[in-house]
């Protein structure tokens, strides 16, 4: 999700779940070969594993982003064709590309022939006017026999990639489960990741009795805890998750250390502001962050402050 799921988001998150497969924001082919590497791909150990996502369409371009992710010690490398915004489009990717299915499995296998990450494609059920089931089935045949892709994560609404922003494309199409269960059903060969819509982990778990997987996206960074059980009810791992405070507890090092090379607190404590979420003193949390951390010198004692006054506040309405 750009401009949300940056490195400081994502360790934010493992602190919450070890197992969840976490993704950048997409990175275009041009900012990665022609921009400041370090700020578009450099990550921490904690947050494998990790998927780096692409926008681009030049199979030359996509395939040396992939050996740079590679090199860079990502985990899978995933090409989006799902981005329905004006940006994207002027740009001759994301969601436009759905249109050019032969173009997107060349791109994949330069990708896969550069790589030996998994080359996965992010999609949505289909575009414009071409949103028959026939149209996705068509472009995944395509996809994944020209390049060689197994796994496809499909947004289950269409894209109008005229008239609807992208938060209206987020909104206004209508979710269609169905035809990416029946994408499953007939493609039983592919890995079929289901997105859009999923407000939690039990919406996601619902999902899994037909599909290989699921994505959650806006969900959880509004409510990051509910990603809290995923490594026991999803991976089966034991042990209990840990708490929100002890989050905080592990999160405040990071704090410390990016802090120190100059990152603004404003930057990594505007991903934490829905920890609380739900429980009593979460607007308070919510308020003392949005205040005090856009300060000169605001450091790590801003969210210890933030936790001692919510602790403060939960143990007085407790007694």
């Amino acid at each position: 999700m750009m401009d949300w799921t940056d490195r400081h988001c994502r360790f934010f998150l493992r602190l919450i779940t070890r197992r969840t497969l976490l993704y950048t924001e997409m990175v275009t082919t041009g900012a990665i070969l022609h921009g400041d590497r370090d700020r578009f791909l450099a990550f921490d150990a904690a947050e494998h594993p990790l998927a780096l996502q692409l926008g681009g369409s030049d199979p030359a371009e996509l395939a040396a982003c992939a050996r740079i992710a590679e090199d860079w010690g990502y985990d899978e490398v995933n090409l989006n064709v799902g981005c329905p915004s004006d940006r994207v489009q002027n740009g001759r990717f994301g969601a436009c590309l759905m249109a050019e299915p032969e173009l997107v499995g060349r791109c994949v296998a330069a990708m896969r022939e550069a790589t030996a990450l998994p080359v996965t494609v992010k999609c949505r059920i289909g575009i414009d006017e071409q949103d028959a089931y026939e149209d996705l089935l068509g472009f995944v045949d395509r996809v994944s026999g020209i390049g060689g892709c197994r796994s496809f994560t499909v947004h289950a609404r269409k894209a109008w990639l005229q008239g609807l922003s992208p938060k209206q494309n987020r909104e206004i199409p209508p979710l269609r489960y169905g035809e990416v269960h029946r994408l499953k059903r007939e493609r039983p060969e592919l890995e079929i990741v289901v997105n859009g819509g999923l407000l939690g982990l039990d919406a996601a778990l619902e999902q899994l009795d037909t599909v290989d997987g699921a994505m959650i996206g806006r969900a959880a960074y509004q409510d990051p805890w509910c990603l809290a059980e995923a490594d026991a009810r999803v991976f089966g791992e034991a042990g209990p998750a840990p708490t929100r405070p002890e989050v905080v507890e592990r999160l405040l090092p990071y704090l410390e250390a990016r802090c120190a090379e100059g990152v603004p607190l404003k930057a990594m404590t505007r991903h934490i502001l829905g920890l609380f979420n739900g429980l009593p003193g979460a607007r308070a949390w919510r308020r003392q962050l949005s205040e005090a951390a856009h300060l000169p010198g605001a450091g790590p004692a801003v969210v210890e402050r933030a936790a001692a006054e919510l602790a403060r506040r939960t143990e007085g309405l407790a007694a």
